[in-house]
C-alpha cells in the first residue's frame, strides 16, 4: 500500500479545517467540562445533604445519563429538545448542551463518592463550634474531597474528551467532522484518521498535562499540610 501523508500536509484548506476542527473540539470540552462540574457540584451537594424530593430527582437525573449513550444525549438535545421546546440554536450549541449534561452526570458521581470519603469527625467538630451547613460544605468537605477525587475527575475528563467525536454526526464542525471531510475528498482513508488519531493523542496529552498544572497550583496546600 501506498502512502501520501503529503496529500494532507501540503494541501492548505485541510491543514486549515484540521486546525479549526481541533480547536472546536478542545473549546467545546472545556466549556462543557466547566459547565458539568458546576452543575454536578449542586447535584451532588443536594445527593450528599439528602435534601427531600431533589435527591431523588438528582439520583434519576444521574442515572439516566449514565446509562444512556452520548450520541444519543446529542440527538435528542439536538432535534429532539427543539421539536418540543420550539427553539432553535447553531449545532455548537446544542453539543455544548448535551456535553454539559452528559460531564455532570459523571463528575456528580466521581464528587459525591468524594463527599462521603470525608471524615465525619470533621463534621461535627465544624458542628460544635457554630459553623453552617454551607460553610461546612464549602470550607471543609468540598476541598478535601475535590483534592481527593481530583485525579479521577481528570481521567474522566480526558476520556469524555475522546468521545467528543460524536458531535459530528449533528453537524458541529470538529476535528472527527474535519477527518471525514477530507477523506470524503482525498479518498485517503489510512492517512487522514492516523492523522487524527495522532492529533487527539496529543490533545488528550495536553489536557492532562495542563490539569496537571492546576492541581499542583490548587492544591499545594494538601502537600504543605503532609
Amino acid at each position: 500500500m501506498e502512502l501520501r501523508f503529503f496529500e494532507i500536509y501540503r494541501n492548505g484548506e485541510y491543514l486549515r479545517l484540521l486546525l479549526e476542527g481541533a480547536g472546536v473540539s478542545a473549546g467545546l470540552t472545556v466549556a462543557g467540562g466547566i459547565a458539568g462540574f458546576i452543575l454536578a457540584t449542586l447535584l451532588a451537594a443536594v445527593r450528599y445533604w439528602r435534601v427531600p424530593v431533589l435527591r431523588q430527582a438528582a439520583t434519576g437525573y444521574v442515572e439516566f445519563i449514565r446509562n444512556t449513550p452520548l450520541i444519543v444525549q446529542m440527538f435528542f438535545v439536538a432535534f429532539g429538545l427543539p421539536m418540543l421546546l420550539g427553539y432553535r440554536w447553531p449545532f455548537w450549541g446544542h453539543a455544548l448542551l448535551a456535553l454539559s449534561l452528559n460531564f455532570s452526570a459523571y463528575f456528580a458521581e466521581i464528587l459525591r463518592s468524594g463527599f462521603v470519603s470525608v471524615a465525619k469527625g470533621q463534621i461535627e467538630a465544624a458542628r460544635a463550634l457554630g459553623m453552617r451547613r454551607f460553610l461546612i460544605f464549602r470550607r471543609i468537605v468540598f476541598p478535601q474531597a475535590a483534592a481527593t477525587m481530583y485525579p479521577s475527575l481528570n481521567s474522566q475528563f480526558v476520556f469524555l474528551f475522546l468521545t467528543t467525536g460524536v458531535m459530528a454526526e449533528i453537524g458541529v464542525r470538529d476535528l472527527t467532522y474535519a477527518g471525514l471531510y477530507i477523506d470524503s475528498r482525498s479518498f485517503r482513508s489510512f492517512e487522514v484518521f492516523f492523522t487524527l488519531t495522532v492529533i487527539y493523542v496529543l490533545m488528550a496529552i495536553g489536557f492532562k498535562s495542563v490539569l496537571k498544572l492546576l492541581h499542583d497550583r490548587l492544591f499545594r496546600w494538601r502537600a504543605a499540610s503532609r
